[in-house]
């Protein structure tokens, strides 16, 4: 991708930003009792490595996928796990979906000419911005290729392609009921023609609950857009191995 002037100072800005900043640590209390130290983890949307970086802390004796299908957020993700992933983070360069195939990613051009590579999407219309063709995969297909014997964790923010990943992964969620940290958005998921309630029908149908976060109170439905954390019975204590 050729960067204009103004988006070359961006990509500098993000990559300090990423490499020298951990975000996410008020999540810290939320997510640790849900991850062992050596868990398995998948980041889908790992955009510049924030989550991948706290999981690579949270479980230093596990290991972190992170999927990124946008080559302007791996030239990011790349130097900022390199710094802070601990060795414990392999980037997957795809996307993850309910087919394989390829699809166009857009990515918009900001106000001020910056790429919103944090608001990349897949389907919908899109404004003013940057398409580019990215590789997808399925959850099962990544799992069974893998030869995957856990999976313990997934975060997952994909603006709006969240239900189209998680139903290309029934069979491993029913496998191994791991936790899901979700962003839920009805209007995002429209995008792809799905809607919230459709989503938390499919995965209580797995057996799984939801929470709203960061309160970590109980929510039988959607309750707006934001952060879910959905568990099933098989997953419901606390991690016991944590020693932080």
């Amino acid at each position: 991708m050729r960067l204009t002037p103004r988006q070359r100072a961006s990509w500098l800005a993000h990559l300090f930003k990423a490499v020298t900043q951990q975000h996410h640590r008020d999540l810290i209390p939320v997510l640790a009792p849900f991850i062992a130290t050596d868990a398995v983890i998948l980041d889908v949307g790992a955009h510049a490595g924030q989550f991948s970086k706290l999981f690579a802390t949270l479980a230093p004796g596990g290991r972190v996928y992170a999927f990124e299908p946008s080559p302007y957020a791996r030239s990011v993700l790349g130097p900022a796990l390199a710094v802070g992933g601990r060795g414990r983070v392999e980037v997957i360069p795809a996307g993850l979906s309910d087919t394989a195939g390829d699809l166009v990613l857009h990515t918009p051009i900001k106000r001020r000419g910056g790429l919103g590579f944090g608001i990349a999407h897949l389907g919908g219309e899109a404004a003013e911005g940057v398409d580019q063709i990215v590789p997808l995969t399925t959850l099962d297909a990544f799992a069974e290729t893998r030869g995957l014997a856990r999976l313990d964790f997934i975060k997952m923010d994909i603006e709006g392609w969240e239900f189209r990943a998680l139903t290309g992964g029934r069979s491993t969620l029913a496998r191994f009921l791991p936790v899901l940290f979700l962003e839920v958005d009805a209007a995002m998921l429209a995008r792809a023609g799905d809607d919230p309630d459709s989503l938390f029908a499919w995965l209580r149908a797995l057996g799984y609950r939801a929470w709203r976060a960061p309160g970590m109170t109980p929510a039988e439905a959607y309750e707006g857009p934001g952060d879910y954390l959905f568990r099933a019975p098989g997953r419901a204590g606390l991690v016991q191995n944590r020693r932080d």
